[in-house]
């Protein structure tokens, strides 16, 4: 399905019935990565599994900051007419869940923030990602899959899951590149959001792999202390991309934390 937001058509996938949640996909992949999720928790709500802009199926329209993917979700659900929605965030996913709740917090139920973390870029980090934008410029989307995929799947699943590994690797290598640039512009612009978690006030899910090297265990300890009444939950032999690595133990997590709110 498609959403027209401003300058953009905005794709998502919307199945299910029951209490909304919105799944937000890492850097740089795209809403199927959510697939796990959505067939696990189709029969209790309603899943939308949105592509920002410039990934998947949406548009390549600039601008591209956090303000503006946050902007796009609450479109996708003015077109679908919901009030509120559980928000579900991975890595970049939980940069925009921040920024929807500076802007829309009125739209959220819960969050879910998995494998992410609330500070801005340090100066390493803006210089890494500048290098990458330099290099999908001029070596395109397989270079940026080449280099990125160390940092997102860990080392179990490295491993013993090769066909993961590979799939991963074939989603960034598809992405297109204004859409990799913007994303890499638009998380280096984006602000910090520690004074955003003391304002959190709904109930909220914090997930990590233990594995993850890109936003690592103590990045959501950190986040957990800083969001009240927040809960932590830390998957065993995973990476970053959580949600895919270890779907199973994710689901579960993230299954009670929506019956907990949905059936309490």
């Amino acid at each position: 399905m498609i959403a027209l937001v401003d300058n953009a058509s905005i794709a998502f996938d919307d199945v299910g019935s029951g209490y909304p949640v919105v799944f937000l996909h890492a850097f740089p992949l795209n809403r199927t990565m959510w697939d796990p999720q959505v067939s696990a928790l189709v029969a209790e709500c309603r899943c939308i599994a949105i592509d920002m802009r410039g990934a998947g199926d949406s548009t390549p329209a600039p601008p591209y900051s956090m303000d503006r993917f946050a902007d796009d979700v609450a479109g996708v659900l003015d077109t679908l007419r919901i009030e509120r929605a559980v928000i579900v965030g991975l890595s970049i996913g939980g940069y925009i869940a921040f920024a929807l709740w500076r802007r829309h917090r009125h739209r959220i139920r819960a969050l879910v923030l998995a494998d992410t973390r609330s500070g801005p870029d340090t100066v390493a980090q803006v210089e890494r990602r500048r290098t990458l934008i330099e290099m999908v410029e001029s070596q395109g989307s397989n270079a940026i899959a080449n280099a990125q995929i160390a940092s997102l799947v860990g080392k179990t699943t490295r491993d013993k899951r090769p066909d993961l590994y590979d799939a991963v690797h074939r989603m960034i290598a598809q992405s297109p590149v204004d859409g990799i640039v913007g994303g890499l512009e638009a998380m280096i612009g984006r602000p910090d959001s520690a004074p955003t978690c003391a304002t959190i006030d709904v109930p909220t899910l914090i997930v990590v792999g233990d594995e993850d090297i890109a936003t690592p265990p103590d990045e959501s300890r950190a986040l957990h202390a800083s969001i009240a009444n927040s809960r932590l939950e830390v998957l065993e032999q995973s990476g970053h991309l959580s949600s895919l690595e270890r779907p199973a133990a994710f689901n579960t997590v993230v299954g009670e934390f929506l019956a907990g709110l949905l059936y309490n």
